[in-house]
């Protein structure tokens, strides 16, 4: 259980609004969400929870000592991961490509939770493209080109349920959109 005083909420409140979507991915549903919400700063979890909601006491301070986002990261020291060694497998494949066609300077652009001052949440957001799996690599690639300050958060992933990804589906669209970026970049697309 997080404490709303560690968080800094003044008012001691949290308020949420919720959004009727057409399914169009969870690129798409997190950019309306990040678009829609009024408060500073700007949190997403993933709904499975797989990311433990304490994290949110480390967002703050890393927002508060300088950061401009604060992303769980599976891939720093202190981190512990717990999941089956297929899904470890496909996190790796798919980071090597990340690394390789968009660079980010992040460990783990895929994790999902991660916390946005709100002038970097609107800045980003309102120039990301990608409707798929592959926005986080978008929105940080993004944020590396306008000299946000990224700090990855070491924490305790235990994931043993089964995953809405379909990997045979999934994984394609997924490597696609990499490519999507740079080409969106070339192109052009995302501004300055």
């Amino acid at each position: 259980m997080f404490h709303r005083t560690k968080l800094g909420l003044r008012s001691g409140r949290l308020s949420f609004k919720v959004l009727h979507l057409p399914h169009r991915g969870k690129g798409a549903a997190v950019r309306a969400g990040v678009m829609t919400a009024r408060g500073d700063p700007v949190i997403f979890l993933d709904a499975d929870l797989t990311i433990p909601v304490e994290i949110l006491d480390l967002f703050h301070h890393a927002l508060a000592t300088g950061a401009d986002i604060a992303i769980a990261s599976r891939y720093v020291p202190g981190s512990i991961v717990d999941r089956p060694w297929w899904r470890r497998m496909m996190g790796d494949v798919f980071r090597a490509a990340v690394h390789l066609v968009v660079p980010t300077d992040i460990r783990d652009t895929q994790c999902g939770g991660k916390m946005y001052t709100a002038e970097a949440a609107r800045a980003l957001f309102s120039r990301q493209r990608l409707d798929g799996f592959a926005f986080d690599a978008e929105v940080l690639f993004l944020a590396r080109r306008a000299g946000y300050r990224v700090r990855e958060i070491p924490f305790a992933l235990h994931q043993r349920k089964d995953s809405r990804i379909d990997f045979l589906v999934d994984t394609p669209k997924m490597f696609r959109d990499l490519f999507r970026i740079r080409l969106n970049a070339m192109r052009g697309l995302y501004g300055r």
